[in-house]
């Protein structure tokens, strides 16, 4: 989830933050971010509401590009 962190750095939002925004706790968002653990497809949905971003951007750092 390259992209999770990135995003989080970049809106200069701390971990504890956005685990309480996202209601799940800072050690579970911390493994999401370091490749720990992978969020399931209800949470990638939330995050990706949450940081106006594509769920493409969150786990690759990139949007998709059309051809």
């Amino acid at each position: 989830m390259i992209g999770l962190k990135k995003i989080r750095h970049e809106k200069n939002l701390n971990q504890q933050k956005v685990a309480y925004d996202l209601h799940i706790s800072r050690e579970s968002l911390s493994y999401y971010e370091n490749g720990k653990r992978e969020p399931d497809l209800a949470l990638l949905v939330k995050m990706s509401e949450y940081f106006n971003v594509s769920i493409n951007y969150l786990i690759t750092g990139k949007e998709f590009k059309k051809k």
